[in-house]
């Protein structure tokens, strides 16, 4: 895990398809990452689902943007984080991520975020 004081943290809590949150955050974070901001990227209650592998969202009339989270790497974006309680409270574990990301408690993620300048919540 990298020292993250000065860094912005984005904080993901919707699901993938529940407005357009989910694809702005995406979106928020590669652009930020372009203008040499070093970002955080955090996935936290419905977030969680947002990593989940075969997702379909063409069965409810939506573009499949969730692709773009393996691009993150392309972007020098490391410090991704999932929260274990989240995924633990929805039946789900890191192997039904489509990513790596590091799995934490509430409270380290709590912890974690108190050290960013700036946290923006989706």
């Amino acid at each position: 895990m990298k020292e993250s004081s000065n860094q912005l943290a984005v904080l993901n809590r919707c699901g993938p398809y529940a407005g357009n949150s989910a694809q702005e955050s995406l979106e928020l974070v590669m652009a930020m990452s372009n203008f040499g901001q070093e970002v955080s990227v955090f996935f936290i209650e419905d977030g969680v689902y947002q990593l989940l592998t075969n997702q379909n969202p063409s069965i409810i009339g939506r573009k499949h943007f969730t692709k773009g989270f393996a691009a993150l790497h392309f972007y020098d974006i490391e410090n991704i984080y999932v929260c274990a309680n989240s995924l633990l409270e929805r039946g789900l574990t890191p192997d039904d991520l489509m990513m790596e990301a590091q799995a934490l408690s509430k409270d380290e993620i709590s912890g974690l975020l108190q050290n960013h300048k700036q946290v923006i919540r989706f």
